[in-house]
């Protein structure tokens, strides 16, 4: 932990990480059951109020490992965009369009996001980042 202007910021332990790595075993996903795993550790994951950075790493590697299996075993000739794993991450965390409009403050935004508008998803994708708990990038 590192202590700035009075509040702690917690910093990313390379050996949890390994820990984690070592406990979940992640690794390209080629079967629907080893999607079914990944997909219930990613939702154990994503209800926990309190992920260490560790976690928040994990929870990333696994939803792209997810993300990329569904791509290729469901939709093989589609490579995977940021209006998929939108899609994605609001299935898996049960919300709704109405959700995106009250965190993004515009239903045209959420309109674009949803139509895949590339350019809506550079400017934003810094909340969606922070409402998922991911890295934004994901959404470039």
């Amino acid at each position: 932990m590192i202590r700035r202007n009075g509040k702690i910021t917690l910093t990313f332990n390379p050996q949890k990480y390994q820990e984690l790595l070592l406990n979940y075993q992640p690794k390209i996903i080629r079967t629907e059951a080893e999607n079914e795993k990944a997909l219930a550790i990613v939702e154990e994951l994503m209800h926990r109020s309190d992920r260490s950075p560790e976690e928040d790493k994990l929870y990333e590697l696994l939803i792209t490992l997810v993300e990329k299996f569904e791509q290729e075993y469901y939709q093989p000739s589609s490579t995977t965009n940021p209006q998929s794993m939108l899609l994605f991450l609001l299935e898996q965390r049960g919300l709704s369009t109405q959700d995106l409009i009250r965190l993004l403050g515009s239903d045209a935004i959420v309109e674009d996001l949803m139509n895949g508008v590339q350019s809506a998803y550079q400017k934003k994708s810094i909340l969606l980042g922070k409402l998922f708990n991911i890295d934004p990038s994901i959404f470039y």
